[in-house]
């Protein structure tokens, strides 16, 4: 499975806020590190928000830091948060009527094995486990640096 890259800029942006736990940091600061389009950024600033992972702080002195420990936060979660569509295949989605395999197809339970397969062995990674003096560790995962999917 491949990442998209909002979810490739949420792992970078969580990884960066957990290698600096003492203070607020800006979009700007981290759009700058890692090449990242800040207006992108914004928006899986804004999505991470929502899922509760990181706290914003408005204002001149404002910016944003992790809204629980890096422990706390669940490599499988932050994907489940940014990935649209998690599904393999479309007859994961109840399309499986247009597949003209349909009812005889085998490889959907392999396929629905794999995907969970996958997504437990994220779930088994926390941010602490990930967050290498600020580098990205999960290189096999992630498409190239700024590449989008």
């Amino acid at each position: 499975m491949r990442l998209t890259s909002c979810t490739d800029y949420a792992l970078r942006t969580l990884i960066y806020l957990a290698a600096r736990p003492r203070r607020l940091v800006t979009i700007a600061e981290i759009a700058a590190y890692h090449g990242i389009p800040k207006n992108h950024l914004t928006k899986v600033v804004q999505r991470l928000g929502r899922a509760g992972m990181l706290r914003t702080v408005r204002g001149r002195q404002g910016g944003i830091a992790l809204g629980v420990p890096a422990e706390a936060i669940r490599i499988g979660a932050v994907v489940r948060a940014t990935e649209p569509d998690l599904r393999m295949v479309p007859c994961f989605a109840g399309a499986a009527a247009a597949c003209p395999e349909a009812g005889t197809c085998t490889l959907q339970g392999v396929l629905a094995r794999a995907a969970r397969a996958w997504l437990a062995e994220l779930d088994g990674a926390t941010l602490a486990d990930v967050a290498h003096g600020g580098t990205v560790a999960l290189p096999a995962l992630l498409p190239a640096c700024g590449a989008a999917a």
